[in-house]
């Protein structure tokens, strides 16, 4: 079983947003214990992206977790896609909307629109093209596939796009799954022979309901 994970909460609206908060720690080590209680042996493989948000992320599960691996692999296929740089493109040569880096609701409703167009080789020189992006992502989910059992801490783009790609779903619905996802949900992907099949998706085991405390999506 491939067990993919969201990062914690991480700094949305900070100069350094790549860093998880102090509510993004506690949501992973919780992960980590739900995780452990219902009885999960440790993989034999470990993954994550080459973020800073991925990696505090890993680790603070597996402190929750109480395991320690002795490697993890670092896959960049796992990134997300560089968000602030897709809008500053997109943006390049218009204003921006006010409050876009402030205004959850507003950032969110535009860089949805944003990825369509991207999607759709709109955006004039973005930081790299959405076929890059799927590229990398596609090898990233064959080398888990290969590990067959795995936990892997990536970031909402990468797995909402394994997810379309698993349903062969149209790329559009990549950020509409995207924008679903919770901070530390579990996404689970079953490796077939040639391909992974969806098992399980945006679960968070560790969340008592809406009103838990521990519930974020940015």
């Amino acid at each position: 079983m491939i067990t993919l994970i969201r990062h914690g909460q991480a700094r949305f609206g900070t100069e350094d947003y790549d860093r998880l908060s102090d509510l993004g720690f506690e949501q992973a080590r919780a992960l980590g214990r739900a995780l452990k209680r219902r009885g999960m042996a440790a993989p034999t493989t470990f993954a994550r992206g080459t973020l800073r948000r991925q990696r505090e992320t890993l680790e603070a599960l597996c402190d929750g977790f109480e395991v320690a691996p002795e490697t993890v692999q670092v896959l960049p296929g796992l990134d997300e896609f560089d968000f602030g740089a897709l809008l500053a493109a997109r943006f390049a040569s218009e204003p921006a909307p006010e409050g876009l880096n402030s205004d959850r609701k507003l950032h969110f409703r535009v860089l949805r629109d944003t990825v369509l167009g991207w999607q759709r080789d709109e955006i004039a020189q973005p930081p790299e093209p959405f076929s890059g992006f799927a590229a990398r992502v596609r090898a990233a989910a064959e080398t888990l596939r290969g590990a067959r059992d795995a936990i892997a801490v990536s970031s909402a783009g990468p797995i909402a796009l394994m997810v379309a790609q698993a349903l062969d779903a149209p790329d559009s619905q990549m950020i509409r799954l995207q924008l679903q996802m919770r901070n530390t949900a579990v996404t689970r992907l079953r490796a077939g022979r040639a391909a992974l099949f969806l098992d399980g998706f945006n679960e968070t085991p560790h969340i008592a309901g809406e009103t838990d405390p521990l519930l974020t999506y940015s």
